[in-house]
């Protein structure tokens, strides 16, 4: 499988999706769109959209610090904005749409950057959310606004408390909280959703553990356990999630299985023909969501775990190409 073939692959419309595309009025403007999933759920849109014969604007917003990203994207009918989203003044020259995504977040640099990671993941959300107030907005978040859970449990729901550590989930809840305010306040229909895994072969937990077995590196188990969905079909819960938006905002966890490390390094390990060392042993408890009211809203994740396994052996075997991003998902205190 080459790079084209890959994105075709994560941008392939699900049945439902095409439907939710079909009853959904408006255009659709993705905020950060050149991040590590921004890219194909822009294709996903367009491809969605296009299945039903829908006339539709799919506008990106983004810095594109890598002009080809930008370039990809137009080739495929996707309408490119050039936008520090930091900058009041080209942020409010951007155009006014009945759906608008945002990707918007800081993660990795946090630790020495905490006054920029505020700014993005909390102000930031909250000014957008003012700026974007006839639009249905949804905004991504991330499970890691949860405490750490026991590994042998479902995981919490989002009506369990939140407890966040390290100033990277601090700000992400500050995020949900200010995006609640101006939902609340402003009467701005909102989805937050928190996300966590996303895979695919360039990126992603599976990629991380994949690298370390193929390289010969030990396999941390320390976080003995995490939730992991197909990209795809985290980009089209994404999509669907616009009809579902509501004051004060729907909050979603949007995942799919819980496996163990252990299980997913012995499952590479095989398609690898290499066998894992691992470092470390499980903690009684992990990183987890349930998903349970996302997947009654819309189905469960299609790709299952044996796919995401074939598919991200297959590339890494093949000297597949990495985004350079490790996820960092053994991280236990919080520093990014």
């Amino acid at each position: 499988m080459n790079v084209a073939e890959l994105e075709l692959l994560l941008s392939e419309p699900t049945a439902p999706l095409v439907d939710a595309m079909r009853q959904l009025s408006g255009d659709i403007l993705l905020l950060g769109v050149a991040g590590k999933m921004g890219p194909t759920l822009a294709r996903l849109a367009r491809r969605a959209t296009d299945a039903t014969g829908v006339q539709r604007r799919i506008i990106g917003v983004a810095r594109f610090a890598d002009p080809a990203v930008r370039a990809s994207l137009e080739r495929e009918g996707i309408e490119t904005i050039t936008c520090d989203l930091l900058d009041a003044a080209a942020r409010r020259a951007l155009p006014a749409t009945a759906n608008v995504i945002s990707l918007v977040g800081q993660k990795f640099g946090t630790t020495g950057q905490e006054p920029r990671t505020w700014a993005v993941n909390a102000w930031l959300a909250g000014t957008l959310a003012e700026q974007f107030q006839s639009a249905r907005f949804v905004a991504l978040s991330t499970g890691n606004v949860y405490p750490l859970w026991p590994r042998e449990s479902a995981g919490p729901t989002e009506s369990d408390p939140v407890g966040p550590i390290g100033e990277y989930a601090q700000s992400a809840l500050a995020r949900e909280r200010l995006l609640t305010f101006f939902s609340e306040r402003l009467d701005v229909a909102m989805a937050i959703l928190r996300l966590n895994y996303a895979i695919e072969p360039r990126y992603g937990v599976l990629r991380d553990i994949a690298d370390a077995i193929w390289q010969g590196r030990p396999v941390a188990l320390g976080m003995g356990t995490v939730n992991v969905i197909w990209q795809r079909d985290a980009n089209a819960m994404v999509l669907m999630a616009l009809a579902h938006c509501g004051v004060p905002p729907i909050i979603l966890n949007v995942t799919g299985a819980a496996v163990s490390v252990r299980a997913l390094a012995e499952g590479l390990g095989r398609r690898l023909a290499r066998a894992p060392i691992f470092s470390g042993e499980e903690a009684p408890t992990a990183l987890l969501s349930n998903a349970a009211r996302a997947t009654a809203l819309f189905g469960a994740p299609p790709v299952g775990i044996e796919r995401m396994l074939d598919v991200v052996a297959e590339w890494v075997a093949a000297d597949g190409a990495s985004l350079g991003k490790p996820t960092h998902f053994e991280e236990r205190s919080g520093a990014f």
